[in-house]
């Protein structure tokens, strides 16, 4: 398991390489000068080639990856031209208010696409199947904007049951920052009520994430939970009169939610790189904005920050779901031990 994890780390490092120097390469040959674009237009030719210099901008390629790249090892990834600060001080700003989101959404999508998958799946044909496909197709086919903006409207607006827009209320003084997780920062400040309060307001955006994945992750359970139940395995211990509890949760669950295990991974990943439209609706000030923004504004420091971060993120869920899944199956991990 350790050399597999190991292994597996290593590629991560090679890939992580390959993005760096892809998107250092796009970023130089963007139309605009990254140094004018820091400075804004104010700035003097003089102050200008000073910046270039700095940057290492009139040096060849691999000279200016060379100086970025042993910058980024020292935790240096520039400054932004939109926000002025530097680019490590907006992402520890902002990635931890979406990681948080995109975590209580993913709990959320796990929780309801199982149950949903496996009660469809076990009853398949039944009113409940019927019901859990059409509203996974739903689902699947709303954006999660129009989710956003709906649960907004309704429980919000109209029945007052849930908090609006933000983190937390206007009023209220966040608790010392410790981790960038609202929630953990109000209980390690001893402040509960600071903590169920930023639960409260993640609840509306991390439904409008988790919709569109509960129907998807809901729909691969079943069809896994179909396909085994008609294994023979499952006819043996039916026939020895094993009660549906037992069943399900010992026998016929832990090889059917595999599959979604892999889609949950990706999932996540993408949630990190694809939440701006929800972020923008709950005025969520997330990583998903900051990256769109940049973009918009062509920030070049900053948009290879949001690159090298989603990519990590990728690599790192990935490994994750395959510990994950050689635990699950005994097989993928033999022959993955035994390679």
């Amino acid at each position: 398991m350790l050399k597999f994890i190991g292994k597996r780390l290593f590629q991560s490092l090679f890939v992580l390489f390959g993005l760096s120097l892809l998107i250092f390469f796009i970023a130089r040959v963007m139309p605009g000068d990254p140094a004018r674009a820091a400075l804004g237009h104010l700035a003097t030719e003089e102050q200008v080639e000073r910046l270039r210099e700095e940057m290492h901008l009139n040096d060849p390629f691999p000279v200016q990856y060379y100086y970025w790249l042993r910058n980024l090892v020292h935790g240096d990834l520039g400054r932004s031209s939109y926000t002025r600060r530097p680019v490590t001080m907006d992402l520890i700003q902002y990635v931890p208010a979406t990681f948080e989101l995109i975590l209580f959404a993913t709990l959320i999508s796990a929780i309801v696409g199982q149950v949903t998958g496996v009660l469809a799946g076990y009853f398949r044909n039944s009113w409940f199947d019927g019901a859990s496909r059409l509203v996974s197709y739903l689902g699947i086919a709303t954006p999660s904007f129009v989710v956003a903006i709906f649960l907004l409207f309704i429980f919000s607006q109209v029945l007052k049951l849930a908090p609006g827009v933000g983190r937390l209320p206007i009023m209220m003084t966040p608790p010392p920052r410790v981790t960038g997780f609202m929630t953990i920062d109000g209980l390690l400040a001893g402040r509960p009520d600071i903590a169920l309060t930023a639960l409260k307001h993640m609840i509306l955006p991390a439904i409008s994430l988790a919709v569109i994945h509960i129907a998807q992750e809901g729909r691969i359970t079943r069809t896994s939970i179909v396909e085994n139940m008609q294994k023979d395995y499952i006819t043996v211990h039916k026939v020895h009169g094993i009660r549906t509890s037992r069943l399900v949760f010992k026998y016929l669950l832990k090889p059917s939610i595999i599959p979604t295990v892999t889609v949950m991974g990706l999932d996540f990943a993408f949630l990190m790189s694809n939440a701006f439209l929800v972020e923008m609706v709950y005025m969520w000030p997330g990583f998903s904005r900051y990256a769109v923004t940049a973009m918009l504004n062509k920030d070049l420091n900053a948009i290879v920050a949001v690159v090298l971060v989603i990519g990590l993120t990728f690599a790192m869920v990935n490994l994750l779901v395959d510990i994950v899944t050689m635990f699950l199956d005994p097989t993928i991990r033999l022959r993955r031990e035994g390679s």
